[in-house]
């Protein structure tokens, strides 16, 4: 039962991200759009949803035989949720708006180059996991939000590709193609890569100090 309760909290984890896309996708100024979208973060964080780019992090904080996978069925229960949002706004008076704009989003992402679009991945989840770790060791109950807030506008504001946010954007757009499929596995590898950045640079530097 625990598997299925972790599930049902990846799903609504990429069910928040996927409506921070949406008010982000309604606003035509970027800075406010990107402070907005930074509620999906916001809900995942204070109501301990299970996002793939937040959990992913702490990979080698964990046993990996175990944690991996998990974080792989969390990353199949992100798309889940992303994509029941997706087709809920595709039935409402704003879909038209949101899929055009989404639709030139992924279009970008597709004639992207493989390199680019992992580079921009890993600097997405170092931007992300840095705010996990703000709201989760910040001593000062204002810096743990403005963790939140500061990073993800950081990360919307200068482009980077945030696996699960993609996921959204591809499926409002109704984009899915070997092209944007393969760009989704590489941006995934990309949060991998930049998301284990700052827990297992502090490990190493608790460890070194130890000696």
């Amino acid at each position: 039962m625990k598997k299925l309760a972790d599930f049902l909290y990846a799903i609504m984890a990429g069910a928040f991200i996927a409506m921070g896309g949406v008010v982000f996708l309604s606003l035509d100024n970027k800075i406010v759009g990107a402070f907005m979208f930074s509620l999906g973060l916001f809900a995942v964080c204070t109501l301990k949803y299970n996002l793939f780019t937040g959990k992913v992090g702490y990979l080698f904080c964990n046993d990996v035989k175990t944690y991996l996978p998990w974080c792989l069925m969390v990353w199949v229960g992100n798309l889940v949720g992303s994509i029941i949002v997706a087709e809920l706004v595709r039935l409402t008076r704003v879909a038209p708006g949101i899929i055009e704009k989404s639709t030139k989003l992924v279009q970008v992402k597709a004639d992207d180059t493989l390199i680019s679009l992992f580079v921009l991945g890993i600097f997405c989840n170092i931007m992300v996991v840095h705010a996990v770790d703000q709201y989760l060791n910040n001593p000062h109950e204002i810096g743990k939000y403005l963790g939140i807030v500061m990073s993800i506008m950081v990360f919307i504001l200068c482009g980077f590709e945030h696996c699960i946010a993609d996921m959204f954007y591809i499926q409002m757009a109704r984009m899915w193609n070997s092209q944007t499929i393969i760009a989704l596995i590489v941006i995934t590898l990309g949060n991998v890569l930049g998301g284990i950045l700052i827990p297992t640079m502090r490990n190493i530097n608790t460890k070194l100090k130890s000696e």
